[in-house]
């Protein structure tokens, strides 16, 4: 049978904190990755990532997985906008 316990307010008010963070990040990597500003973006998605770390931490146990997390996070945004970069350039020199 599952226990509801009352929550604590330090944690509902730091969720509530790092959860309007974390949209507001996100928020601005997609502005980031839509003006293809890669180092921004990939900067922004790192960000976000730092903001999540509660999910990771929960999750595995071990917070020095937050920082792998960020660090793959950065490098994905960077190559996906250097990505979407050069199909910009290539459709250009088409038309």
């Amino acid at each position: 049978m599952l226990h509801m316990h009352a929550p604590n307010l330090a944690i509902a008010i730091g969720v509530l904190a790092s959860t309007a963070a974390t949209d507001a990040v996100y928020v601005m990597f997609n502005a980031a990755v839509g003006a293809r500003r890669r180092t921004v973006a990939a900067s922004w998605s790192s960000l976000w990532y730092l903001l999540a770390a509660f999910a990771v931490i929960s999750y595995t146990g071990n917070p020095v997985y937050v920082f792998f997390a960020a660090a793959g996070s950065w490098l994905g945004a960077f190559c996906a906008v250097t990505w979407l970069g050069k199909s910009d350039l290539k459709r250009a020199r088409r038309a």
